[in-house]
């Protein structure tokens, strides 16, 4: 498939998969996968995490992938969170509860666990289960006017420890916790401060500024990329590295594209990587 299709247009015009509450676009290496659902802002629903998990890990086992782009469709929201209009059928007691839960906290593992890199838009509104998608993606850029939070304080609602784990891995303990205890939704200079985000552009340049952000990552040796994102998981474990592990980070050398790149390096030239 080497069809890209703008988010912003009607969902019928589509070819990767009918209209739906999660859209999958391919251009050639790059992957975008959106959150459909503009009339309520993206607001995210059971059977959208269900979705959201299925092209996730499609994607994960897709070695033509270079770089996974995740957005809202259209630009006034990346998402508010889960849609609490369906509380009442989905989650308004603790059994209903403990249905959803494992739905949208293995969407988020999915996520965390994607070998590929992976680019967040951030267009307007991001808070709540939003912001938890967010937060697993690798570079997150956003707009001048975006806003962020977690006011999940103001409806009696935990957030549970899959959903908090992006928020700790990017901001830390002290941060995650000051967003949780005061529910506070704050701007995007903050959100760079607190490091929720790692560039804010203008609003008009965010979408060009993420694809250029994943163009350049698909442009590099694949490989290589999935190997940091695995090495920087792992520098965050404190315990001692394995022979096995150690010995890893020299397995770059064997590779095609380490011959391919060094070489096109030598000889001035702009690699092509293969992902071999």
């Amino acid at each position: 498939m080497n069809t890209h299709v703008s988010p912003d247009s009607d969902a019928r015009s589509q070819h990767e998969r009918p209209a739906s509450e999660i859209l999958l676009l391919r251009d050639g290496n790059l992957a975008t996968v959106v959150l459909n659902r503009p009339e309520k802002l993206n607001a995210t629903t059971l059977s959208m995490w269900k979705l959201l998990d299925d092209t996730l890990r499609q994607l994960d086992a897709d070695d033509s992938v270079r770089c996974i782009v995740i957005r809202g469709a259209g630009t006034k929201a990346f998402g508010p969170g889960n849609d609490i209009s369906e509380f009442e059928t989905h989650r308004g007691n603790q059994a209903l509860a403990r249905h959803y839960g494992p739905v949208m906290h293995s969407a988020l593992r999915a996520i965390a666990h994607c070998r590929h890199p992976l680019v967040a838009m951030i267009h307007g509104i991001c808070v709540g289960g939003g912001l938890g998608i967010a937060s697993l993606c690798d570079i997150r850029i956003c707009g001048e006017s975006s806003r962020f939070g977690v006011p999940v304080n103001k409806l009696g609602l935990a957030m549970a420890h899959d959903e908090m784990a992006g928020l700790m891995r990017i901001a830390g303990p002290d941060v995650t916790l000051e967003m949780l205890l005061e529910g506070r939704v704050f701007g995007a200079a903050e959100a760079l401060h607190k490091r929720i985000v790692t560039r804010v552009v203008a609003d008009a340049q965010v979408e060009e500024q993420a694809m250029e952000s994943a163009r350049r990552i698909a442009d590099g040796a694949p490989l290589v990329a999935r190997w940091h994102k695995q090495f920087v998981q792992r520098c965050t474990d404190s315990a001692p590295l394995t022979a096995q592990e150690y010995d890893e980070a020299f397995d770059c050398f064997a590779t095609e594209d380490f011959q391919i790149g060094y070489q096109a390096f030598l000889a001035k030239r702009t690699p092509v990587f293969g992902g071999k």
